[in-house]
């Protein structure tokens, strides 16, 4: 077996952080909140993990699934934004966080959506619940199978506001899950997440997400607290190209909140570089066939291949290209045939590499010969 291994130095972008005032090692970074999640969506990294598959209740957090609850109604057409819903007495009479909607008033989709997202209303909440399904359990229920459908394994949702149920419970994971199929799915309709302020019935409520007025780039989503949970954030900031998505939970208060969402935002930002290797097809390395009517076959990315690698770990980075070589014809075209190994510290990543081409196997007799030659030379 031959494996080939091309090493990349990356000379300037080593020089380009030598002044760094800082260093970090990439696992350096704790947690003072019960459970935390910050991955870096660019590249799917999880930069920092502390209990994310640990049940938790999503108190107002909840509000973002039954935020994405509608806008997947509204993508698919049975649900537009001018649209009115009748405010039942269930909805106004319900306690905590307030749009202050009226009893038997019609109200806008586009105003109940701002009533949730923004001002946090579970009045708001439940509007939309019944306004979507007919009722809240039923809402709840259809909740539930939209979790499925986008992979939550460990949530179960009894109402649309997050109000407390030993039965409501959710991971940070699946935060993290529901908040990335919204980014994904909905990018127009999740700017709403980022308006700081609305102003309903004459009254001006202020988005509760801190990082909103404290750390640039940031767009959403959700903070959320019950007695039971702590504190809680669902975070997301984009800047130079890269997309970061927090989630915490179990802090104890509303400051140390705030304090820890920056803090861990800072540092996922400005301790990790985003080094891009290989495009989308883009031609990596020819490796040698075996019985081939062509004695070569190039390779080529299956993927974007994109790493946010720890600064203090880009001079000890170490890029493979690995292929058991010669290769058995024939190969069809988007055979895999290889890996790109990247590898920094104590992670190694690996992406496939796939034959951008096809290559028929010789004729018998060609066979043969290449065989016997390969014997005594080493080469077909």
């Amino acid at each position: 077996m031959d494996i080939r291994m091309l090493n990349y130095t990356l000379r300037s972008l080593i020089l380009s952080i030598s002044i760094l005032f800082f260093a970090f090692n990439s696992n350096a970074i704790e947690s003072i909140a019960k459970t935390a999640l910050l991955i870096d969506l660019s590249t799917g990294e999880v930069l920092l993990d502390k209990n994310s598959d640990e049940k938790t209740y999503p108190s107002s957090m909840t509000k973002i699934m039954t935020a994405l609850m509608a806008f997947e109604k509204i993508k698919d057409g049975t649900l537009s934004m001018d649209q009115e819903f009748l405010i039942s007495k269930k909805a106004w009479k319900m306690g905590g966080s307030k749009m202050f909607i009226e009893v038997d008033k019609k109200v806008k989709v586009s105003d109940l959506l701002l009533g949730v997202v923004v001002q946090s209303g579970n009045d708001a909440s439940i509007a939309i619940a019944e306004g979507i399904s007919g009722s809240e359990e039923t809402f709840a229920i259809e909740m539930n199978n939209l979790g499925k459908k986008i992979g939550l394994n460990n949530t179960n949702f009894t109402n649309s506001s997050g109000w407390p149920n030993d039965n409501h419970y959710t991971t940070a994971k699946d935060l993290a899950k529901v908040a990335q199929y919204t980014l994904n799915e909905h990018p127009e309709l999740y700017k709403m997440y980022a308006i700081t302020e609305f102003t309903y019935s004459g009254i001006k409520q202020d988005n509760r997400n801190p990082l909103l007025y404290s750390f640039e780039g940031a767009d959403g989503f959700k903070t959320g607290h019950t007695q039971a949970a702590g504190y809680g954030l669902v975070g997301s900031a984009e800047r130079g190209g890269r997309r970061l998505l927090l989630v915490l939970n179990g802090l104890e208060t509303s400051r140390s909140r705030a304090q820890e969402s920056l803090r861990l935002m800072d540092w996922g930002f400005n301790n990790f570089q985003l080094v891009d290797f290989y495009k989308q097809g883009e031609f990596v390395i020819e490796a040698s066939t075996w019985l081939g009517k062509q004695e070569k076959v190039k390779l080529s990315s299956q993927q974007d291949i994109s790493v946010s690698i720890p600064k203090t770990h880009i001079s000890d980075m170490k890029v493979e290209v690995l292929v058991e070589e010669p290769i058995p014809t024939p190969i069809s075209i988007n055979d895999q045939v290889g890996l790109v190994q990247i590898s920094y510290a104590d992670k190694k990543l690996q992406y496939p590499l796939l034959a951008s081409e096809n290559i028929e196997q010789k004729g018998f007799f060609s066979r043969i010969t290449s065989a016997l030659y390969y014997l005594v030379l080493g080469s077909n």
